[in-house]
């Protein structure tokens, strides 16, 4: 099997107690069975503590928060399992954040997500992004996705960031030839002719869509989101005037590309997602601030909180704030 991976992503290592906003805080934590059957067996006083602070659900098992923070979160900003155990003895998703595995049977992408803030770091200021293929010694799986849909994918994903690559066009106007460009792939999906990426008239064409665009059913749509911590409130309540579009914004667009364009194989849409791509980089740079701390958490409100994710990707299509004339109305006003 063949493994991919950006270059950056074998530098991440976790920074501990030097992290400015861990992941111990704020999250309730899941814990595997295998995890949580040998921490409620584990003796002595750390066991005992684990036996406290697990707790059953219904959707299985969870370490539970006390005072906004992972109970086995210590003063220094360290693990007290992995202080005492090892790395090893942490839970699957403790042991494995911010890693991303994107599993599709006969290949695997991995990636880092934003939610961290190191990997904020390393993905939005990364030179390189190509990608490292690896063979895996693990066996492939029949894939399940539909062969013909999956290439339609990988070609027109690997024809957008190439054009993203050498693109000089204002950040804006990126945005909206992807969104037609989505279109386009879209027909071809439903059994259209091979989409080509014409730019040029993608960008006249969203030119001529374009009217004026309004912020407020946005942050109205993502304030009525599940949210986790009252500075993403405060911030969707008093976003910046105006996004300032740094050079950083190629990467945080990779970035999104990168992470949800190829899961359109597994019902077919690939306009939500693109949509999703857009609507999450024009919130990032509306809110304004350093765009490491907003990406990042804009990433631990939204893309770690699946049902965020699906009513984002349903809204695509039934909201006023996320329809075409909006959208290419705020990036190009």
């Amino acid at each position: 099997m063949e493994v991919f991976y950006p270059k950056y992503y074998e530098q991440f290592s976790c920074i501990a107690a030097a992290c400015p906003d861990s992941c111990c805080k704020e999250w309730s934590v899941d814990v595997d069975a295998d995890s949580a059957a040998f921490y409620r067996n584990l003796s002595g006083s750390l066991g005992d503590r684990l036996r406290q602070v697990l707790q059953d659900t219904d959707d299985g098992t969870v370490m539970t928060i006390e005072n906004g923070c992972c109970p086995m979160w210590r003063q220094d900003g360290l693990c007290q399992i992995q202080a005492e155990l090892g790395h090893d003895a942490l839970c699957k998703v403790c042991r494995e954040f911010p890693r991303l595995r994107h599993d599709y049977g006969d290949f695997v992408e991995l990636g880092l997500e934003l939610s961290c803030p190191e990997a904020t770091r390393l993905v939005l200021s990364a030179e390189d992004c190509s990608l490292v293929c690896k063979a895996s010694p693990s066996e492939a799986d029949a894939p399940e996705y539909a062969r013909e849909v999956m290439a339609t994918l990988k070609h027109s994903r690997n024809t957008f960031l190439e054009f993203l690559d050498a693109t000089t066009l204002p950040f804006p106007e990126i945005l909206a030839v992807l969104l037609l460009y989505a279109y386009d792939i879209q027909a071809e999906i439903d059994g259209g002719s091979p989409a080509v990426l014409n730019w040029k008239k993608n960008l006249a064409d969203a030119q001529n869509f374009a009217k004026s665009g309004d912020t407020q059913p946005i942050y109205d749509f993502f304030l009525g989101l599940e949210i986790l911590t009252p500075k993403w409130a405060a911030l969707l309540k008093a976003p910046a005037a105006q996004p300032c579009w740094m050079p950083q914004y190629k990467a945080l667009l990779r970035y999104f590309i990168g992470r949800y364009w190829l899961q359109a194989v597994s019902d077919y849409d690939i306009v939500c997602r693109a949509k999703f791509t857009i609507i999450s980089c024009l919130l990032i740079g509306l809110l304004g601030g350093n765009i490491l701390e907003t990406a990042q958490l804009f990433s631990k409100e939204i893309e770690n909180d699946p049902d965020n994710v699906e009513a984002i990707l349903d809204a695509a299509y039934t909201s006023v704030a996320f329809t075409d004339l909006n959208l290419l109305g705020l990036l190009l006003q």
